[in-house]
C-alpha cells in the first residue's frame, strides 16, 4: 500500500456536522462518524499523495504518527468502502482491470 495513493470513492463525502461539532462521512449507505484521527487522514486522501506522504504530512502535525497504523486505517476504511487504494496514476489496486468508475 505504501505506493498507492488513496482517494475517497465516488459518492463519499467528508463533511462536519457544526451541530454536534464532529466530523463524519457521508456515504450511499449512511454515515460514519470519525474521530480526529479518521478525519485527518481523511482530509489527506487526495488521489495525489501516496501513504508514505500522509504518513509524512501526518507526522508534521502530531507526534507519534505510525506509519504501521495509518496503513491499518486506510484498510480498513477501503474495506469500509470510504477510500479507494489507487496506484499513482489513479487506477484503483481494488479493480485488477485499471477501470475506474466515472467520479
Amino acid at each position: 500500500m505504501d505506493t498507492g495513493s488513496p482517494r475517497l470513492r465516488p459518492g463519499v463525502r467528508l463533511t462536519h456536522d457544526h451541530v454536534r461539532d464532529t466530523d463524519m462521512v457521508l456515504l450511499p449507505e449512511g454515515v460514519l462518524v470519525l474521530n480526529e484521527t479518521a478525519a485527518a487522514v481523511l482530509g489527506l486522501c487526495d488521489g495525489r499523495r501516496t501513504v508514505a506522504q500522509i504518513t509524512d504530512v501526518l507526522r508534521e502535525r502530531y507526534d507519534g504518527v505510525r506509519a504501521e497504523d495509518v496503513t491499518e486505517l486506510l484498510a480498513d476504511l477501503a474495506e469500509r468502502r470510504v477510500v479507494s487504494l489507487g496506484d499513482r496514476q489513479g487506477a484503483g489496486l481494488d479493480d485488477p482491470a485499471g477501470v475506474r468508475p466515472d467520479d
